[in-house]
């Protein structure tokens, strides 16, 4: 069978939800990648440290490397999934997956680990730009926003599970198990979307047009929206320019690219990420000294992150993205404002239970609201703003600012704290968040509910940024 070829189905209710859930299971999988990469490295790194004897610019490294080729991922990626479209850049980030997570189990020096660990960055670059961008290309634009918020879901999902695994195998140090156990949800991945259509957009762009209409039968069940989809985006290719040249050529195009960018920065200057890279730190910074006790307020944070991300699936396609951000940006103000004051007085000797439990109570808020608003939105933003033609360039951006970003934090937390202070690190992402708020309101628009085609006429009409998610 061609793998390029839709499985025949009828075009029926039944087996067009049948394939939507399909597609939402094998983006789900690649989000889990995602998310075990990320959790994972919290509960190995003590060990690592011990084993391989790091100093703290090295643990920086172990922690961000990953960061790098994760970038690397993403910029590459843009070209992968212009080329041979998103089922098989899917196909390929899996399998470097499950190659590095074997290399980094197995990796004799940090040296060595450095380097499968920028691999498995590049997998994980991969698949991050590619999950959503294929959901936001597949789903009904009235689940849209619910299916990549699933996605999200499991990239929540995967940092628990990799904090539970790490919990387990620390009672014997075993950090090469935490690293090689991992690999098992990419060869599901790898199987399960050997059998899923392209995407019908990617296919139109490559001026294969009966195979548009063929998938685009498969995942929808009535014949009028299979029609109307079909001319939207018939008439969304006539734009002659494609990618970096309309880019250059676009100031509409460009406005979109640099906002999607900026999200994603957004995104990982809230300061989140640093309590999945570094949760066991903060925690022995909180007066938490035995590794179990770190470890469990870990796992604490990862069910928080599961739990909370279950309120954006449940309210982005009816509240809308806009007012979720502005909400979990000023959860995530308010947390770290507080957090930093329990850290200072905890570190000038006024230590107590009252407050170790209440810094810890803070970082449970702060990923709550970042896992109900800006880890789910920003991802599904950046993959309904941009125009067709440039989609996989604007996403490239996008995904390859996320990545840096997530490097410099993950490259700068513990010299931050060396250098301003442990309380100062926390108020400076509690004024990036404050920020963001404003940015959000003067900038972002709201899409719930809008057709990738219609936020694209809004956009090349010259409207606002902030309305070209409105039919008015």
């Amino acid at each position: 069978m061609d793998m390029n070829t839709p499985i025949p189905m009828n075009t029926t209710e039944n087996s067009a939800r049948t394939m939507t859930f399909l597609i939402g299971f094998s983006a789900a999988m690649a989000g889990l990648l995602f998310g075990l990469d990320i959790g994972v490295i919290a509960g190995a790194l003590p060990f690592i440290t011990i084993q391989f004897e790091l100093t703290t610019e090295l643990q920086e490294w172990v922690v961000s490397s990953m960061m790098l080729g994760a970038a690397m991922g993403a910029l590459s990626n843009g070209w992968l999934s212009f080329y041979l479209g998103r089922k098989y850049s899917l196909l390929a980030g899996a399998l470097f997956f499950i190659i590095s997570c074997f290399g980094s189990a197995l990796a004799s020096n940090v040296e060595v680990l450095l380097i499968w660990r920028v691999i498995l960055g590049f997998s994980v670059g991969i698949a991050s730009y590619t999950a959503p961008l294929y959901l936001s290309e597949m789903a009904p634009e009235h689940i849209r926003g619910k299916m990549i918020a699933g996605y999200q879901l499991l990239v929540t999902i995967g940092i628990l599970l990799a904090f539970l695994s790490d919990t387990y195998f620390s009672f014997t140090g075993n950090w090469r198990m935490m690293l090689g156990i991992i690999s098992v949800p990419a060869i599901i991945l790898f199987v399960v979307v050997i059998f899923l259509p392209n995407s019908p957009r990617w296919l139109a762009s490559k001026g294969r047009l009966q195979e548009t209409e063929q998938v685009l039968k498969s995942i929808r069940s009535e014949p009028e929206k299979i029609q109307q989809e079909f001319d939207d985006i018939k008439n969304s290719l006539t734009q002659k320019q494609q990618g970096w040249t309309l880019f250059k050529v676009n100031k509409n195009v460009r406005r979109t690219v640099y906002l999607g960018m900026a999200l994603q920065a957004m995104q990982q200057f809230t300061g989140m990420n640093i309590i999945m890279y570094y949760a066991p730190r903060i925690f022995s910074l909180a007066g938490f000294q035995t590794t179990e006790q770190q470890m469990i307020a870990t796992i604490i944070v990862g069910l928080t992150f599961v739990l909370a991300t279950f309120i954006a699936i449940f309210t982005v396609d009816k509240l809308g993205r806009k007012p979720i951000l502005k909400v979990g940006f000023g959860i995530i103000a308010l947390g770290t404002l507080i957090l930093g004051i329990c850290l200072q007085l905890i570190e000038n000797g006024h230590a107590s239970s009252i407050i170790s439990y209440a810094a810890v109570g803070m970082a449970i808020m702060c990923i709550g609201g970042y896992a109900m608003s800006a880890a789910p939105v920003v991802w599904i933003l950046c993959s309904e703003i941009q125009p067709l033609k440039s989609r996989d360039f604007g996403v490239t951006c996008s995904t390859t600012t996320n990545w840096i970003s997530n490097m410099i934090i993950g490259a700068t937390f513990l010299t931050l704290l060396n250098y301003i202070g442990v309380a100062q690190t926390f108020w400076l992402y509690t004024g990036m968040n404050i920020l963001f708020i404003f940015i959000v309101i003067l900038f972002v628009p709201e899409t719930k509910n809008i057709s990738l085609e219609r936020i694209e006429k809004n956009l090349m009409d010259g409207k606002k940024l902030r309305y070209i998610g409105g039919d008015n």
